[in-house]
């Protein structure tokens, strides 16, 4: 299998990645691509409720557990004390798609758009230090740089930006 085109959004907490990666899936969609997304949690998360079937199977020592209906599935999969799957690991789960969106993973060597928010936890610039990030999508302005600065809720720009960095056809 053809390696999937793969962007990402790198930032400090409260830089406005989520947002971003929602309008681009989004945009994308709209767009006709068929869309995939990777989030990386730097804490404990839980995508089923204590008390439900999937819930006691997870806490009853369950590898894997795959909930499965009409409309959807996920698979959830318990580390139980092994170490976090790498990046190569997870991508090679994802189903074809036209391009993976990427939440997080800031130190992979993958394209990237760092957002910057003024209201972040940190305001120091990834940019200088990361080779791979293409541009800057920004609630304010920002003049330190040679790369492209977008407007943070210029999503149909950022879209055409990451289209042209990964080679997507236009559809």
């Amino acid at each position: 299998m053809d390696k999937p085109r793969i962007f990402g959004i790198a930032g400090w907490k409260n830089s406005g990645k989520t947002g971003l990666a929602v309008r681009l899936v989004e945009e994308f969609t709209r767009r006709g691509y068929r869309i995939s997304t990777i989030k990386h949690a730097h804490h404990d998360f839980d995508i089923d409720k204590v008390g439900a079937d999937s819930y006691r199977h997870r806490q009853a020592g369950a590898h894997e557990v795959t909930i499965v209906s009409g409309t959807r599935f996920a698979i959830m999969h318990e580390l139980r004390g092994a170490p976090e799957p790498s990046f190569e690991d997870i991508l090679a789960r994802i189903a074809p798609c036209d391009l993976v969106l990427v939440e997080g993973y800031k130190r992979e060597p993958i394209p990237k758009i760092e957002a910057r928010r003024l209201e972040a936890a940190n305001r120091e610039p990834l940019a200088p230090g990361d080779p791979f990030i293409a541009a800057i999508a920004a609630d304010h302005p920002v003049s330190d740089t040679t790369l492209p600065v977008f407007d943070l809720d210029d999503t149909a720009g950022i879209a055409d930006f990451i289209t042209d960095i990964v080679g997507l056809s236009l559809k």
